[in-house]
């Protein structure tokens, strides 16, 4: 039995949160492919299917938090190789859950594992702290935190899945950049409502609910919220600068030097660059008529929106109020979380650095803002250095790939990683 052969088994189970008879046959899966982390560490579940470890160390002081989730998104449009096949090509793992989060859990758990065969002891404890329902902003992280402060348990820093050393992360920086998140953004979610008289499609009024939330749609994609540019995003291009091309590298001094010039810049470079400066606003859903020989009396869109540090929740909602600028379209918050505090580049910092290095040498080590929601956000409440890492190299095709098509792993990605964690557990002082 190999470390592939298990991360292979639990890419198998399409467990989506909420799928409970998937969700008991990954835990039954894991019980069985790391016997003895389930023998030798106090277990406690969390929620429906959350799991909490705690691996007693040298000293009870200053634990650390070591994070994956469970549950994985569905798997949708055309796979090179079946979504939940596990199959292995080329030296190549694919699918759901590679990258997102069955990845950084098999190698993490196969770190533990290794460890504890070996018969060491951390200096000081270790919690693993595994969500089942991260992908739809679920309570069993929540929980997981409700558990520690009821044991009392202050970490010295927690770290959840979040950057990656990424590869061709800005024009004309040919170094792969290894980001670690800091802080992450908030995330909002809106419903957008138009309400009508409906009838049939032979007869239609003008400015009906589809036209009329349509054009709110296309108002808001014209006008995308001001950009501003955080402290880790001005030290990653800081960072970036020093190993950056020609015109690129000048560009990237100057704007370093100047937060209003990157404010411009960085939205051109791409999607991904100019989410680093701003919230962002996507329509995600639609539901109108349920024919095609009916005008909608009702249509409504989804909208989900990460906030940028700096911004609020009250204030992009604004924004989406007064962009729309109709009274008879409906705004509707869902869900809501602000963006989260910043972590210290202090030696917590620096321990996560000094691990990078020695995993991916040609990598520069740098603070991040995590664009997506992660479960840490939950663990602010009890820990001032949350970071969000996974240890992976990622091509700009792969980072594209998570919750899309054909998501996938090299297998010698998949054992850095394994010994990335060892490695950090081993070092702790």
């Amino acid at each position: 039995m190999t470390a592939v052969d298990a991360f292979r088994e639990l890419l198998r189970i399409p467990a989506v949160a909420g799928d409970d008879a998937l969700l008991d046959e990954l835990l039954g899966a894991l019980r069985r492919r790391y016997p003895l982390l389930h023998e030798r560490l106090e277990l406690t579940r969390v929620g429906s299917h959350g799991l909490l470890f705690r691996w007693a160390g040298a000293s009870a002081e200053g634990p650390v938090v070591l994070m994956a989730h469970l549950d994985v998104v569905p798997a949708e449009g055309d796979w090179t190789h079946p979504p939940f096949g596990g199959d292995v090509v080329d030296g190549v793992v694919w699918g759901r859950g590679t990258l997102d989060c069955k990845g950084s859990l098999a190698a993490l758990c196969q770190a533990v594992e290794d460890l504890l065969a070996r018969g060491v002891t951390p200096a000081r404890d270790v919690w693993l702290s595994f969500g089942c329902d991260e992908e739809v902003a679920g309570e069993s992280a929540g929980l997981a935190v409700r558990e520690l402060t009821r044991r009392g348990v202050r970490p010295w820093f927690v770290l959840d899945e979040g950057g990656a050393v990424a590869h061709d992360a800005f024009p004309g920086v040919g170094v792969p950049m290894a980001v670690i998140g800091v802080t992450e953004k908030g995330m909002t979610s809106l419903e957008l409502r138009v309400d009508g008289r409906g009838g049939h499609a032979a007869t239609p009024a003008r400015h009906g609910p589809t036209a009329r939330l349509a054009r709110a749609i296309t108002r808001l994609d014209r006008a995308p919220m001001p950009a501003a540019v955080p402290d880790a995003t001005v030290e990653l291009l800081r960072r970036a600068a020093r190993h950056a091309r020609g015109p690129i590298r000048y560009a990237l001094a100057a704007g370093v030097r100047s937060r209003p010039l990157l404010a411009r810049l960085l939205p051109a470079a791409g999607p991904e660059a100019a989410a680093m400066v701003r919230s962002t606003i996507a329509v995600t859903t639609l539901r109108a008529s349920p024919s095609l020989n009916v005008v909608a009396s009702t249509a409504t869109a989804g909208v989900n929106i990460r906030v940028l540090v700096g911004d609020t929740v009250a204030g992009v909602v604004a924004h989406v109020r007064k962009v729309i600028a109709d009274d008879r379209v409906h705004v509707r918050v869902l869900e809501q979380a602000e963006p989260s505090p910043s972590a210290p580049l202090d030696e917590a910092f620096e321990l996560l650095e000094r691990t990078v290095t020695a995993h991916f040498p040609a990598a520069v080590t740098s603070p991040y803002v995590t664009m997506a929601a992660t479960d840490a956000r939950h663990f602010t409440a009890i820990c001032p250095r949350v970071y969000r890492f996974t240890p992976f190299e990622m091509t700009r095709q792969q980072r594209e790939a998570i919750h899309g098509a054909d998501e996938h792993v090299s297998v010698a990605g998949f054992h850095t990683a394994i010994a990335w964690y060892a490695t950090l557990i081993s070092d702790l002082p």
